[in-house]
């Protein structure tokens, strides 16, 4: 099975390292050096990577020059991972885990969780309520509890968090001086 670590940015250089977004909480266990990523329908070799003011720059064996590293801009790696590896946080989950579980609010199940959308400073659980996807943040205070072993995810009761016809009540009932 393959889970993204990161996204390739622009060259850095002439001698063929990249900036690498990084999209791994294991950044220094995933770009290792020897470490074998997948980048599109190519597998790639880590041979070195370093911090450079405040990002990940990464060469590759295969990757001799600039010119080589520009045609990679914007692509994705990931890394080949055991199914059944977990990651070293417990708060921490992979993908693959998430998708499928139920989406709950109390003991009542709502949803799906169909997918996992990562933003720049959080990421999103994507869930199939009705027919339709509703993307709710993923921080503690939203799903304050993720059970992967007994297939859930609680989802606190916000209005309008899951149904926008109860926000627009919610905003109706807010008197206004």
């Amino acid at each position: 099975m393959q889970v993204v670590i990161g996204r390739i940015g622009r060259a850095h250089g002439i001698r063929g390292e990249l900036n690498v977004d990084i999209r791994t909480d294991e950044p220094e266990r995933r770009f290792a050096p020897g470490s074998s990523v997948v980048c599109g329908d190519r597998t790639l070799t880590i041979a070195r990577a370093r911090h450079h003011s405040g990002r990940l720059v990464v060469s590759f064996e295969e990757v001799p020059d600039r010119t080589a590293a520009e045609a990679l801009h914007g692509r994705i790696i990931e890394a080949d991972i055991d199914p059944l590896e977990l990651p070293g946080d417990p708060d921490e989950f992979y993908d693959h885990q998430l998708v499928g579980l139920e989406a709950r609010t109390g003991d009542a199940v709502v949803g799906t969780v169909t997918g996992i959308v990562h933003g720049p400073y959080q990421d999103t659980l994507a869930i199939k309520i009705d027919g339709r996807e509703v993307f709710i943040p993923f921080v503690t205070e939203i799903v304050p509890v993720v059970d992967v072993t007994g297939g859930f995810v609680t989802i606190n009761e916000i209005a309008g968090l899951l149904d926008p016809a109860e926000a627009e009540n919610a905003a109706s009932d807010v008197a206004v001086d």
